[in-house]
């Protein structure tokens, strides 16, 4: 086989060559991303109506119903759509083909949520637009809590200081808090003094939205200097809005406090979370697409000491959940398991063939196969996750036979007194096509993975190229590296016998012959008569 005599004609360039399996392999290992289950790729956009105190059945009416007539005449590759209508909010999830293009489906889908924003009640907000996969989870879990805090401070600080610095870390994607009450500046009437003064709530909400504006001042210009100038359009504090007239009845203007109080309150809460037994806010920090979820773990924690440094004393942040354990947990387990399973292979090979080079030599070759497929399956932007490393597990039995077949057939030639160049050259290249066609029928038994389709598809693929990438690199090595190092380790032991295969009576009659002495040989002569 031509691939065997370039090894034996060039064996440290092959030598190189598994030096560079390693180190890529190793450098794969550090770089590829690692999570529980392979990247599933299933595209989906949310869209997210909200028209606060509006009931379900009119949402569904009024609002999903439209949106989706729309979207399937105007968005292409749509696999199929669910909607969900709940008080004052409407989820429309939008499932693609998946070969479709997300990011195309993104901008079609932000055109027709614009455009169709007429269409809709008044008063209805463009929506939130969403994309996910699967693989999204939370990976992370923080809660801030403390005592001396009220809900709206925690939630403040979770709002504006703790969140926008953990989306720093590459991959994090975290919600709004959970927990606590969110900041609103709250109107509280009081019915019978506006009864009274004959004024109604929608007087108290035209004269606040024409009062309290947020305009651009400009500049004036007097002799030499240009002046920033100030509109008295919007109270600087929240307490000023209480001077705000709303009317004048019979003269008499009618202020928001005559009819009112303006307070630094809430929207009325929907969640609530306990720490330590207090109420506190929670933090989920999800992974995004093919970030490692170890990455992220670890960036967030690295972040949290200095974090903690900006905030108060006394306001607390610790982690709750960490899924990062898990996944270590769960690669651990499989790596664990791999290496004793390739421990006892090169345990049962020593035992059998009793030759410890030889299982060097096949210990040797088992490593590098499985780097190459890390490797390999990492450039195609796979992950290392259960799955794929159980596929590796799998292999490794399977991948001892390409170099156990080729040491014992090198061995069978070198028994028969063959040099040791020509044994290895003919030991290698007899078992070759054997070979190919062994190692193809293992390969062949996973190529019907490749045709599912679905999550299927997404779990077991990764589990499939480990397989067959290792068994091919597996084949490779045995026509190459193996033959290389047989050259180097097995000559020591069996080129020497080759030459000087003989016994111990035929060295003792050398020996004697070699004197120059009649008596010399007449003793050897006695000797060989009489044993």
């Amino acid at each position: 086989m031509w691939i065997v005599n370039l090894a034996l004609r060039r064996p440290y360039t092959f030598i190189v060559l598994a030096i560079f399996i390693l180190i890529s392999g190793g450098l794969a290992i550090l770089r590829t991303p690692k999570d529980i289950f392979p990247s599933i790729n299933i595209p989906v956009i949310a869209v997210v109506w909200t028209y606060t105190g509006m009931e379900p059945t009119e949402i569904t009416g009024h609002v999903t119903s439209v949106y989706e007539r729309v979207l399937t005449t105007t968005v292409n590759n749509i696999e199929h759509i669910e909607s969900e209508s709940l008080s004052g909010i409407a989820v429309v999830k939008i499932f693609l083909q998946p070969t479709a293009n997300v990011t195309a489906g993104i901008a079609e889908v932000t055109a027709v949520s614009q455009a169709i924003l007429k269409q809709l009640p008044t008063g209805v907000a463009p929506p939130e637009i969403l994309s996910y996969n699967a693989t999204d989870v939370p990976v992370l879990r923080l809660g801030l809590g403390g005592k001396g805090f009220s809900e709206q401070q925690l939630n403040d600080y979770a709002l504006n200081f703790v969140r926008p610095q953990l989306i720093t870390v590459p991959g994090a994607v975290v919600p709004n808090p959970y927990g606590g009450k969110e900041k609103y500046v709250e109107v509280n009437l009081n019915y019978r003094a506006m009864q009274a003064r004959g004024v109604t709530p929608a007087d108290v909400v035209s004269a606040v939205n024409a009062q309290n504006l947020i305009l651009p001042s400009g500049t004036a210009k007097i002799g030499q200097f240009e002046y920033q100038v100030g509109i008295n359009a919007s109270p600087p504090a929240i307490r000023d809005l209480n001077t705000l007239p709303i009317k004048t009845v019979n003269g008499a203007t009618i202020y928001l406090r005559d009819i009112g109080n303006v307070i630094n309150g809430s929207i009325p809460q929907t969640n609530v979370v306990r720490f330590n037994g207090n109420r506190a806010t929670m933090l989920d920090i999800i992974k995004s697409g093919n970030t490692s979820t170890l990455d992220v773990v670890q960036g967030i924690k690295d972040l949290l000491p200095q974090l903690a440094q900006t905030l108060p004393k006394g306001l607390n942040l610790q982690l709750l959940t960490d899924q990062s354990v898990l996944v270590t947990d769960s690669i651990d387990g499989v790596v664990r398991e791999a290496a004793i399973a390739a421990l006892l292979t090169a345990l049962m090979i020593l035992v059998f063939l009793g030759d410890w080079r030889s299982t060097v030599i096949i210990a040797i070759s088992i490593p590098l196969s499985i780097f190459a497929s890390i490797a390999v399956f990492s450039a195609l932007g796979q992950t290392i996750n259960t799955m794929s490393l159980g596929g590796l597990a799998l292999a490794v039995g399977l991948l001892v036979d390409d170099a156990t077949v080729t040491i014992e057939n090198v061995h069978r030639h070198m028994g028969e007194k063959k040099p040791t160049l020509e044994a290895i050259r003919d030991g290698a290249a007899q078992i070759a096509l054997p070979a190919l066609v062994s190692t193809l029928v293992i390969c062949i038994v996973f190529v019907p993975i490749f045709g599912l389709s679905g999550i299927p598809k997404f779990l077991f693929t990764p589990l499939a190229e480990a397989v067959m990438f290792a068994m091919l690199a597996s084949f490779l090595l045995s026509r190459s590296l193996v033959p290389t190092l047989c050259m180097f380790l097995l000559k020591i032991t069996m080129d020497l016998p080759a030459a000087n295969r003989i016994n111990r009576r035929e060295k003792t009659f050398l020996a004697a012959f070699t004197k120059d002495s009649i008596e010399g040989l007449k003793c050897f002569v006695k000797g060989t008569a009489t044993s």
